[in-house]
C-alpha cells in the first residue's frame, strides 16, 4: 500500500513539473513585438497593447515610450523595434531615407491638437495664446524643440504670434511632451504647450485655449512596420488594430481626433 502511495506521488509530482515545463515553453514560444512610440500615446498603447494581447495568444508587445526624435535616433543605432510610431512625419521621413522603413505599410493612422494649459490653482489664467504676450508670469513648459515635436509645434506657434523671442527667457523645455504636462502639474511652470490628447488625461490641468491649426505644421501621427522587423506579421496586425476601428475608438477615447 505504502509503495503504491509513493508511486501516485511520484506520477502527481512528475504529471505538474511536466505541466510547468508545457507552461514555460508556451511562454517562451511567444512572439515578441517591440513598439517605439510618442509619448502622447502611452495611455492609448496600453490599452490597446491589451486588446492585442487578448487577440494574440502567442504575441507579447513590449512598448518604448520617447520623443519621436529621440526614439528615431535609437533606431538608427541599432535599437530593436518593429514598429515605429511618430508624432511628426518629418522623424518619419528621416528612417525612411536610411531605409529602415517598410514603405507598404506606413499609415496616417490619427491627428492631434495643440492646446495652452495651466495648473488648476493659477489665479486669473490667460484665455488665449495671445494674451502670454501681456500676462504676468514666471515659466512656460514646452518639448525641446530641436527633439521633440510638441515643441516643434509649440515654437512655431509663437513665431507666428511673434511671441517667441520675448517669451525665451520664461520657457522651461521638456525632454517629451509628457514631461512639459508635468512640470505643469506640479507648479514649475505657470503655463504649458501640450497635445489636447496629453492634457485629456490630466486631473490637475486645465486646457485655457486651443491653437489655431493654420499656426503650425499639420499634427500627423505616421506608423510604419519595420523593414528589419523579426515579426512583421505580427507588426502589420498590430497597425491593422491601430488604424481600424477598435484603434480609432480607443484613440478618440483619449482626445485624439
Amino acid at each position: 500500500m505504502i509503495k503504491f502511495i509513493k508511486s501516485l506521488l511520484v506520477i502527481a509530482i512528475v504529471a505538474t513539473m511536466s505541466g510547468c515545463a508545457k507552461i514555460g515553453e508556451e511562454d517562451m514560444e511567444k512572439k515578441e513585438v517591440a513598439i517605439s512610440a510618442a509619448a502622447s500615446l502611452t495611455d492609448a498603447l496600453n490599452e490597446l497593447k491589451i486588446i492585442f494581447e487578448d487577440e494574440h495568444d502567442d504575441v507579447s508587445v513590449t512598448l518604448n515610450f520617447g520623443s519621436s526624435r529621440k526614439l528615431a535616433t535609437q533606431i538608427e543605432q541599432g535599437a530593436t523595434a518593429d514598429i515605429f510610431l511618430s508624432a511628426s512625419m518629418e522623424d518619419m521621413e528621416r528612417l525612411k531615407e536610411h531605409g529602415l522603413v517598410n514603405e507598404t505599410t506606413m499609415v496616417e493612422f490619427t491627428e492631434n491638437s495643440l492646446v495652452l494649459i495651466t495648473n488648476k490653482v493659477v489665479n486669473n489664467p490667460v484665455s488665449s495664446f495671445e494674451q502670454l504676450g501681456t500676462a504676468r508670469f514666471d515659466h512656460i513648459s514646452m518639448g525641446e524643440p530641436d527633439t521633440v515635436p510638441a515643441g516643434r509645434y509649440g515654437k512655431e506657434v509663437l513665431k507666428h504670434l511673434q511671441l517667441w523671442a520675448p517669451l525665451r527667457d520664461k520657457l522651461v523645455l521638456g525632454s517629451d511632451v509628457r514631461q512639459v504636462l508635468t512640470h505643469v502639474e506640479m507648479g514649475n511652470a505657470d503655463y504649458g504647450i501640450v497635445y489636447a490628447s496629453d492634457a485629456k488625461t490630466s486631473d490637475k490641468v486645465i486646457v485655457v485655449a486651443e491653437a489655431d491649426p493654420s499656426w503650425h505644421t499639420n499634427i500627423v501621427y505616421p506608423g510604419s512596420v519595420m523593414s528589419d522587423s523579426v515579426h512583421p506579421t505580427e507588426a502589420q496586425d498590430f497597425l491593422d488594430l491601430l488604424s481600424g476601428k477598435k484603434g480609432r475608438a480607443v484613440l478618440q477615447k483619449y482626445g485624439f481626433k
